[in-house]
């Protein structure tokens, strides 16, 4: 399950994960569903879901720590920036021969290529904000986002 997806597929994840809305119950949705997954996992996870740098959900499950709040905040940061998934932009830079790190210099404190950060995409309208999990290896917190997205997607398409 640690095997890299291709810059290719993570950019075909975005196109599919776009969503017909986005509010504060599909937040508490969104944010629930990955807390069942984790309890019912026991994974050591900490969840965050935001529109426009409004944090709508924060869940902190058992074993996750204040170092995973932090890593939330780079994971998000990054996907604000770059307005991909924190893994994508880190997969195109491993595509490209290099690092993350090397390639555009910022702030490790503040920025970090790591899965687990996912922009929330309203079809028509774009990015409105962002969905974190932190605490597993980070394609593992990667495929968490996106199973649960796929699962709110389809709820709202009926």
């Amino acid at each position: 399950m640690s095997d890299f997806p291709t810059l290719a597929e993570l950019a075909a994840e975005e196109h599919e994960l776009q969503l017909a809305r986005f509010t504060n119950d599909d937040a508490w949705a969104l944010g629930s569903a990955l807390v069942a997954r984790g309890r019912d996992g026991g994974l050591p996870i900490a969840i965050e879901v935001s529109r426009h740098s409004h944090q709508l959900f924060h869940a902190a499950l058992d074993g996750a720590t204040p170092d995973n709040d932090t890593w939330i905040a780079r994971k998000a940061a990054t996907v604000h920036r770059f307005g991909h998934s924190s893994l994508f932009v880190g997969q195109r830079s491993r595509e490209e021969g290099t690092t993350f790190e090397e390639q555009f210099g910022l702030d490790p404190q503040r920025y970090v290529a790591h899965g687990g950060g996912f922009p929330l995409l309203v079809r028509d309208v774009g990015p409105v904000g962002v969905v974190v999990v932190s605490g597993l290896p980070q394609v593992e917190d990667h495929r968490l986002v996106v199973t649960a997205l796929r699962e709110l997607l389809a709820a709202q398409l009926g």
